[in-house]
């Protein structure tokens, strides 16, 4: 697999013999350039700024075996895409997805099912992704974090604390290649909850940092900090847009 790292929480991963590639989270930042010919799935979360842009729907325009793949939440009407003016291509390549569900996927070139997608229920908004592909599974986590914040009340972190570990645990048992998890400095002493309670429950290849808002050097704090020591080395150090990681 070729990851790349576009921007904030977006990543692009290539199964490059077999033409295939998935993109995760884009709104912003330059696209790694594909073959023309690739079954190309763009997968949105939810419809945070920082996560979705409508400008997604005009990529058809280049790669025309392409697949949207969008939370119901983000679910749009007739009316609603020709006020947007989302590109009449765009229209019949979207597929719409709930949490708690399975679904498989074609591509417009690969004419049997090949894309199993799997999606857990945000703690957030939207959906986390569990996708498996020509016998790889990648995990996007979106939003699905421990969300804890101080200024919080303390029985809405408790609730927090009980749905993040509820969805985690569905995911026992699963052999994950490569994760997608938020680390995220706006949570300050709690930056590291959500990816060091993943790490220590799943069983995980390697894992990418993200949502990390351009400070990257959160990653070395926590790979330096004593509760990482059996995990830190599955951690990837990404440092900056367009960085490019063969797997």
């Amino acid at each position: 697999m070729k990851i790349t790292y576009i921007y904030h929480s977006s990543f692009s991963v290539e199964f490059e013999d077999e033409k295939v590639v998935l993109i995760f989270d884009y709104y912003k930042g330059t696209l790694p350039l594909f073959d023309k010919d690739s079954d190309i799935f763009m997968f949105v979360s939810h419809k945070h700024f920082d996560h979705y842009s409508k400008k997604i729907f005009e990529i058809a325009n280049e790669y025309q075996n392409i697949t949207f793949i969008l939370p119901k939440e983000i679910k749009m009407n007739v009316k609603y895409m020709d006020r947007w003016n989302i590109p009449t291509i765009s229209r019949e390549k979207i597929k719409y997805v709930t949490y708690d569900e399975k679904y498989e996927f074609i591509g417009p070139s690969i004419k049997q099912p090949f894309l199993c997608v799997k999606t857990l229920k945000s703690t957030d908004s939207g959906v986390a992704y569990i996708v498996q592909c020509f016998g790889k599974t990648v995990y996007h986590a979106g939003d699905l974090n421990w969300w804890i914040w101080d200024e919080v009340s303390e029985e809405k972190n408790e609730n927090m604390t009980k749905r993040f570990q509820e969805e985690i645990a569905k995911l026992s048992g699963l052999a994950i290649d490569v994760a997608f998890l938020p680390l995220d400095p706006r949570q300050e002493d709690k930056f590291y909850w959500g990816l060091d309670y993943f790490m220590k429950n799943c069983n995980v290849e390697v894992a990418f940092p993200m949502h990390m808002w351009d400070k990257y050097e959160i990653i070395d704090t926590l790979k330096e900090m004593d509760i990482s020591a059996k995990y830190r080395d599955k951690i990837m150090e990404v440092t900056g847009d367009g960085q490019v990681f063969n797997i």
